[in-house]
């Protein structure tokens, strides 16, 4: 749900702008994963990461993001940018998706709780690099589209809830992983209790509108969480039922 304000937006390609077409589209993804490597370098003074790991590469690449974005929107698929998915959300910018998925360090038998499920194309990248991936959605029209797509995918380790993001998934916590994709003013104490000792959380903090940063943080032994603002970026809000009515 989000672009980086650091990473700079690819020349559109005349693959990515045509009626759909598998041979098309499979150069327009290669021309993305390269559009990923290269806001990587670009932002490596800011994340400490000058590549990413390659097996979140080959979840990007095994992810059809034209699934998930409006049938109008499938001939921008794969460039590298924010595109609208209705409900005032957005299908966040992939090298931002690869970004985050990156930061988690995630195993393949991870748990792993996101919240803000939106279109569901964040919940299938991780789907692909963890053992369960517990997703939080409190718009219910997003989260049924989301689980019609997971589920002509194949991804049955997946568990999509109705809720408030605030509060998480305690019920199936500790989890090894957090993965928020909207942004609140700081952390929710409810999303690190759920978090399991040297556990990580990839969130971005900060205002609608105002400055944001990407965190990273991990929970110590103690309980405490550590960790560092990294990119500058720019998310919807995570909001709450009460801001919905």
């Amino acid at each position: 749900m989000c672009q980086s304000r650091a990473a700079r937006n690819p020349p559109r390609r005349r693959a990515g702008a045509v009626t759909p077409d598998p041979a098309l589209e499979a150069r327009a993804l290669a021309a993305l994963l390269e559009a990923i490597a290269a806001d990587t370098r670009d932002t490596a003074a800011w994340t400490g990461r000058t590549h990413l790991a390659p097996r979140v590469l080959e979840a990007m690449g095994r992810v059809p993001r034209h699934e998930f974005v409006r049938p109008r929107d499938r001939y921008r698929a794969y460039l590298n940018q924010p595109l609208p998915i209705g409900a005032g959300q957005t299908i966040s910018q992939p090298f931002i998706v690869a970004l985050m998925t990156d930061l988690l360090d995630l195993d393949p038998a991870d748990r792993v709780l996101e919240v803000g499920t939106g279109c569901g194309y964040q919940t299938a990248v991780l789907a692909h690099l963890a053992a369960r991936v517990d997703s939080v959605e409190i718009r219910p029209e997003l989260a049924a589209g989301a689980a019609e797509r997971l589920a002509a995918l194949g991804l049955d380790n997946v568990a999509l809830h109705g809720g408030d993001g605030f509060a998480g998934w305690p019920a199936a916590a500790p989890y090894d992983a957090i993965m928020v994709t909207a942004a609140p003013l700081e952390v929710p104490p409810a999303l690190v209790e759920q978090l399991a000792p040297g556990g990580r959380i990839v969130i971005p903090l900060g205002p609608v509108g105002g400055p944001q940063v990407l965190y990273r943080g991990r929970r110590g032994a103690a309980g405490a969480l550590h960790g560092d603002n990294l990119l500058p970026v720019g998310f919807v809000p995570l909001v709450t039922p009460d801001d919905l009515v």
